[in-house]
């Protein structure tokens, strides 16, 4: 089962691998189209983000690459495809300054986390990020092993 926040959030699924992946500029949170069973399968908490990003197709914003489980207690007729593309829900000028930031600075979007929210519904917490080369992210390893020692020294000495 998906563990509760203190904001009545259910996370479902996170992609802890994108704050190594990449630098995280901002975060928006959009809603998600989806069927019945994938509802189902999420409330299960069965799915994986880690490999998914949001891209702008047709004037909308996708969330490709998203794995949503099938949900076994439904027949076969009603079975959605795991890896399908899910419709990203959000206003159209928010849209607009994403497409405009991913255009210009060659930005990506990249799913943060998936969740449910405190009125029940599906949320997904999109980031606009810029990838980080391998000298970045030995950098910020170096950081977090300093910082983790230096609380280990403080706490130590007192």
């Amino acid at each position: 089962m998906a563990a509760k926040n203190d904001d009545g959030r259910k996370v479902v699924a996170e992609n802890r691998r994108a704050r190594h992946e990449y630098f995280i500029v901002e975060d928006h949170e959009a809603g998600i189209m989806l069927t019945g069973t994938e509802v189902k399968s999420l409330r299960k908490g069965q799915s994986n983000i880690a490999e998914s990003y949001a891209s702008m197709e047709e004037g909308a914003m996708w969330l490709i690459n998203a794995y949503i489980p099938e949900y076994q207690q439904a027949g076969r007729f009603f079975q959605h495809d795991p890896r399908r593309k899910r419709k990203l829900l959000m206003k159209a000028a928010e849209i607009r300054k994403l497409k405009l930031a991913i255009e210009r600075k060659g930005m990506t979007l990249v799913p943060l986390e998936l969740y449910f929210n405190a009125k029940g519904l599906a949320k997904l917490k999109l980031a606009l990020a810029e990838g980080k080369k391998n000298y970045d992210k030995r950098e910020t390893e170096k950081k977090r092993d300093w910082n983790r020692e230096k609380a280990r020294l403080m706490r130590d000495k007192g």
